[in-house]
């Protein structure tokens, strides 16, 4: 790897295996992060970059949305390896330009679409717009007007707005979201789905029945002083690695920590903080007093013998359950019976492991629930984290000092956007205040979130596909439905950093709309801009990057809505009245429009200038006021759900490499996991590898059936690995074929990806 893109793809006969790693960062993580930074970017250039990420005066890291520390309080070196990977991708010097696309033909055996995902994304930055016609074989390049109007007409064509699909990625700044979300209501249609559809929406409609706001309702500070955290289906030393700073400072202050994961991930085990002596030769901190390798999908049933012993101990807040709550005897008649066999059944754990675990939250008198997709990627999610809120409910672990309930979200932004509007099912309240602010009546009948748009797309009642961001294809379940859906589509439109899978799986006529990235200057309008973002506790904060962009052809995102916006909305149509030159040409006026339609942007252009920005109002948090219908926090009752697994059978959940960031791949090395070289591994329980009849290297295909139906992802190579019986893992997007577009979440529609039944078959010779 270095300036030049690689020119080979994955060959996964150079996958290597060696033993999992018992530590996270240290010096390594720290000569990965450096050696990836100057390769793509130099010394200089990569050494003026990182000295800005997620500094008060620079600019916000593209990766995961962990909040940063006060302004007086940060380090000179405010990222994780993670995060570095992340800004190399973005301010690399490799480009794609014209050239590029001319040299390669979309399909074909050596064509775009024939190459991995990390080969695209390695490519570099794509620098001018370009278009695929029908009967064309490449992309070509297009004027910004001639790509406006191009859209603008196949909108216009459209018989029902509704045939329009706005999609959109958790990495689009407030700013940008607000008036894309804007530009659609104004067009006609709610059909805004977004990424948080395919990860924490169960959380965001759980926290909305119990507490009445889905977000969390802890602080940095409140992680940092509590007394016990519970870190459940997440992995951090991958997926937010700069949290762990977070959980050391926790250690330090006398907290204790439950790890609750099928796998035992190295970033729980001990973490080397890079910022300290004892971090670079030293042994580095012990996070996770005790971990519990819990059976996958049993997090529900974990929770619900918590509460059921928290209830029999007598270790229950009950001048805060009898003040603040509601359905609390109703919860508890429904534990008096719990069925134990089946706890332990659905847990793999036992009465033992359980009860000393509860027994360090009866002890603690201020706790902190965290967790992330092991617990919002299955049928029962929204009921999970129902009894998430139920354990924290009992001891009174909401609205106090060191407690609270944690969700821990994936791009930086992606909590944001609902804030901003991004969502399909938007609040009457929301569109009232849309209305009286721009003047005209918002659509009130709901869209269709990422699963029912790629049905839409699938049986052609969607006709346009727009993306902000994000790529579609590679995060979606059930990749053949999701390519079929949108090589259906008349116009498929992407607006990106980097080539990805979605601009090679594409509609009868495709755009690339190139935009500026976090790490780039912004001087629409002839005047330097700033954007904010949101991050994971609800602290609002300005991001503003120190580069010059990759091309002088790219546009900012609020530029690229604008425009088409102005393309769009002409004569008196009720859009062409909304101002969206002067948003164009000044941020500050988007923020005065978003201080008078969003709750807590109050003064939202002068609070954002303050080092650090500012915290939105959370009621749980800030005064015990839950705004349910009820006008109290909800206790909620649900029956035991145990994932049935039929013989000869493993239940599979989808997860990240410690070298990519959703489906952005940053390379081939999981080094947490001891994985070198590709991708295409499963890891299974040696005595599970034994009793199907294979050996540890063995190559299997992974074959899923749902409802009668065959899914197959082929060519894996078995890797044992210590997790529960009956269990299995494997990476995404490789593994997103093996995903039902059915199978999704009750409630919140989320895919399943953390519980797919699959068989393991030899691998069919190729």
């Amino acid at each position: 790897m270095g300036r030049k893109p690689p020119e080979a793809d994955i060959d996964e006969t150079d996958l290597e295996v060696e033993g999992s790693a018992h530590a996270a960062a240290g010096p390594v993580a720290v000569g990965v992060a450096l050696k990836r930074a100057v390769e793509q970017m130099g010394v200089r250039r990569a050494t003026r970059t990182l000295l800005k990420v997620n500094q008060a005066d620079g600019f916000d890291c593209q990766g995961c949305a962990w909040p940063d520390p006060d302004a007086g309080h940060r380090h000179r070196f405010e990222f994780c390896e993670n995060g570095a990977k992340a800004v190399t991708e973005e301010a690399t010097l490799r480009r794609v330009g014209p050239a590029f696309f001319a040299e390669h033909p979309v399909h074909g055996t050596a064509g775009l679409a024939s190459r991995s995902d990390y080969w695209l994304g390695q490519q570099g930055r794509i620098t001018e717009p370009m278009v695929l016609r029908p009967g064309d074989s490449h992309y070509r390049p297009i004027g910004w007007d001639d790509a406006f109007r191009l859209v603008a007409d196949h909108l216009r064509e459209l018989d029902s707005p509704d045939q329009a699909v706005f999609y959109t990625s958790g990495r689009t700044s407030n700013e940008a979201a607000f008036l894309y979300q804007l530009l659609v209501r104004a067009y006609g249609t709610n059909n805004l789905p977004d990424c948080s559809n395919m990860c924490h929406e169960s959380t965001s409609f759980a926290l909305e029945q119990t507490i009445g706001i889905g977000k969390g309702s802890v602080s940095l500070h409140d992680i940092e002083t509590s007394e016990l955290i519970v870190v459940a289906g997440q992995n951090p030393g991958t997926n937010h690695p700069r949290m762990l700073s977070a959980l050391e400072a926790a250690k330090h202050n006398g907290a204790r920590i439950i790890s609750v994961n099928p796998l035992r991930e190295a970033g729980l085990v001990r973490f080397k903080n890079p910022q300290k002596p004892s971090g670079i030769v030293g042994h580095g901190t012990e996070l996770a007093d005790l971990h519990l390798p819990i059976r996958v999908g049993g997090d529900f049933a974990l929770f619900q013998a918590w509460g059921a012993l928290l209830l029999e101990w007598e270790a229950v807040d009950r001048e805060f359950v009898e003040r603040h709550t509601t359905g609390f005897q109703e919860y508890a008649d429904g534990l008096a019976t719990l069925d134990w066999d089946a706890v332990e059944r659905s847990t793999g754990l036992t009465r033992a492991q359980i009860e000393e675990s509860a027994r360090m939250l009866a002890d603690s008198s201020a706790t902190v629930f965290c967790w992330a997709m092991g617990l919002t990627q299955h049928r029962h999610a929204v009921a999970t984290i129902q009894e998430v809120v139920n354990v924290a409910l009992l001891q009174g672990n909401i609205g106090k000092p060191g407690a609270g309930l944690c969700p821990v979200r994936g791009h930086s932004n992606v909590q944001g956007d609902r804030t901003m509007g991004i969502w399909e099912k938007p609040p009457d309240a929301f569109l009232d205040r849309l209305r009286d602010e721009f003047g005209f009546e918002p659509p009130r009948h709901h869209g269709v979130d990422t699963v029912e748009a790629i049905r839409a797309l699938r049986d052609g009642t969607a006709k346009v596909f727009i993306g902000m961001g994000g790529n579609f294809v590679s995060a979606a379940p059930d990749t053949e439905v999701t390519e079929a859906a949108l090589r259906n589509a008349d116009l498929t439109v992407h607006a990106s950093t980097k080539l990805n899978r979605s601009h090679v799986v594409h509609g009868r006529t495709a755009l690339i709309l190139p935009v500026l990235g976090r790490t780039e200057r912004d001087h629409t309008g002839g005047r330097p801009q700033r954007v904010t973002v949101e991050d994971s506790m609800s602290a609002v904060h300005a991001s503003k990057g120190p580069l010059d962009p990759a091309s002088p052809d790219l546009r900012s995102e609020v530029d690229v809505v604008c425009s088409l916006a102005q393309a769009l909305f002409t004569g008196d149509h009720p859009g062409a009245r909304i101002p969206w030159s002067e948003f164009r040409s000044d941020y500050a006026t988007v923020r005065q429009r978003i201080a008078s339609v969003v709750p807590g942007f109050d003064d939202f252009d002068r609070r954002v200038t303050e080092p650090g920005g500012f915290v939105l109002p959370h009621p749980p948090r800030d005064s015990r006021t839950f705004p349910t219908a009820a006008g109290r926090a909800v206790f909620t009752t649900s029956p035991l759900q145990v994932l049935e697994v039929p013989d000869g059978h493993l239940l599979l959940q989808t997860l990240r490499s410690h070298d990519q960031y959703n489906t952005t791949i940053y390379g081939l090395d999981d080094r947490y996991r001891g994985v070198k070289g590709g991708r295409r591994v499963v890891f299974v329980h040696p005595d599970d590898i034994a009793e199907l009849g294979f050996v540890d290297g063995d190559r299997v295909d992974l074959v899923g059936e749902w409802r009668g139906e065959r899914r197959v992802a082929r060519g894996f190579r078995i890797v044992g690995y210590d997790q529960p019986r009956g269990c299995a893992a494997s990476y995404y997007p490789e593994t997103n074929p093996l995903v039902p577009l059915d199978s999704t979440a009750e409630g919140s529609n989320s895919p399943t990806s953390k519980a797919v039944v699959v068989r393991l078959v030899p691998a069919e010779t190729p």
